[in-house]
């Protein structure tokens, strides 16, 4: 178990030397019996692998997409990918070490996360999707300022890369924050 400390986070963009790290720190917060120590788990609704090294290296280096890491002490304990899509950014791939949930953390790192995609790129919203099921999820994004939107995605059944769904219901729904 990790302990917890109130020493602030450091942000940087991830580099292809941290591609290992953070498939395992994802992987930890989503699937299997070790993401249960957090409340952000996919345990029961999604089996198989939420990511891959291919997948967070084509989030490292796709010019319009930055993956964000936040470390302390040396490890990366969150994180989360941040793509510009025009007038908005995409929120995605965000992950806090699970033994450091419930502490705070997640909300200083969406709150930078929308300061960098602000200053950066000057967009005006922030969008993100999230399994609509997850209601405990969406919850937390809308004390966040987020909205639900109404408008979904299908879940992308049958590709081993998303996971394995143990339910027949899973879709996305779009959240959007507009910065004021």
């Amino acid at each position: 178990m990790e302990a917890v400390t109130d020493t602030a986070p450091r942000f940087r963009d991830a580099t292809e030397a941290d591609v290992d790290e953070l498939v395992a720190l994802i992987e930890s917060a989503y699937r299997g019996e070790s993401s249960r120590a957090g409340w952000t788990t996919e345990a029961d609704i999604l089996e198989g692998q939420r990511t891959d090294p291919e997948g967070v290296r084509e989030v490292i280096e796709s010019p319009d997409s930055r993956l964000l890491t936040a470390e302390r002490d040396g490890r990366i304990i969150a994180c989360c990918q941040l793509e510009h899509r025009g007038d908005h950014a995409y929120f995605g791939m965000f992950a806090v070490s699970p033994a450091l949930q419930g502490a705070g953390l997640g909300k200083t790192i969406i709150a930078e996360a929308e300061r960098q995609a602000r200053e950066t790129w000057g967009v005006r919203e922030m969008h993100m999707t999230v399994i609509s099921v997850r209601e405990d999820l969406i919850a937390w994004y809308e004390r966040r300022g987020y909205r639900r939107t109404g408008k979904t995605f299908p879940f992308p059944y049958g590709d081993e890369r998303f996971g394995i769904p143990q339910r027949d219901d899973l879709e996305f729904e779009l959240l959007v924050k507009e910065f004021g």
